[in-house]
């Protein structure tokens, strides 16, 4: 099988890990491919995560590794939490090397996820496997944001900004400003407003086959779009924002079904 590694090569633990992985996967015959950064400190065939033509993709961090990971590279993810919550990773740092062995001789599953479309003006950015979050570009001011659906306005509302998340990132920013928790299986986003100046603001959840789109009501008011906490982007009042469903899908590698004892374990529900 061919492999790709990417980890924060500043992350000491993550690092280390890396090294492991690395070392295990080549003396059981796989190929073997290491983000530049990190193939410096651990060795290994150097490539950019975008070129990386292999399998399976090893996510060693946090939630912010695996989702970098999902947003450059569309082979299955396996992850592995050398970070502080990890809800989106797999296996702990004990259990992987027996995980990827798992992973060789094809013990494991494949967990689809819907991601976003996003649009800028027409011109697609990067899809999002979490959230696309539209938030004022200054700090305690909050802007006039009106939502489409399918062309029709829903709601105009005054808020610090906008969150269009899918299932698996109902459970991330969304859920802190008041998401339900979407199972993932779900074809369905939620738009969550940000800290609404409206007592009536609630969280909307819609059709996934549904098109959003998002407008700033006021002139000279900017705002900024962040892509899954990776990419950011400015929007003007002259722009339009919509959000759709992807024709690609968030792969993870898992061994069972997790989810709700995530739920449980790692958010406290």
């Amino acid at each position: 099988m061919r492999f790709g590694i990417t980890a924060r090569a500043n992350v000491k633990e993550a690092v280390e890990l890396s090294k492991e992985a690395l070392d295990f996967l080549e003396k059981s015959g796989n190929q073997v491919l290491v983000e530049p950064p990190l193939s410096k400190k651990i060795g290994g065939e150097s490539a950019e995560l975008e070129k990386m033509d292999v399998h399976v993709v090893i996510a060693i961090g946090g939630d912010g590794t695996v989702l970098r990971a999902l947003q450059r590279n569309d082979a299955p993810v396996f992850s592995v939490n050398a970070g502080s919550l990890g809800f989106l990773t797999a296996v702990t740092p004990d259990e992987m090397i027996f995980a990827l062995e798992r992973v060789i001789r094809g013990e494991y599953i494949i967990d689809e996820r819907i991601k976003l479309m996003i649009e800028l003006n027409e011109e697609r950015l990067a899809d999002a496997t979490n959230e696309v979050v539209i938030h004022t570009s200054q700090i305690a001011k909050i802007r006039d944001f009106q939502i489409f659906i399918d062309n029709e306005l829903v709601d105009s509302v005054r808020a610090d900004g906008m969150i269009v998340a899918t299932p698996t990132g109902s459970t991330c920013y969304a859920m802190s400003v008041g998401s339900p928790i979407l199972f993932p299986g779900l074809d369905a986003f939620v738009i969550v407003p940000i800290a609404p100046f409206k007592l009536s603001a609630r969280a909307l959840v819609i059709s996934s086959r549904s098109r959003i789109e998002i407008k700033l009501k006021e002139p000279r008011k900017n705002c900024v779009i962040v892509i899954d906490g990776q990419e950011i982007d400015k929007m003007s009042p002259k722009d339009s924002l919509t959000i759709s469903l992807s024709e690609k899908k968030a792969r993870f590698i898992r061994f069972g079904q997790d989810f709700y004892r995530n739920i449980k374990e790692k958010l406290g529900v």
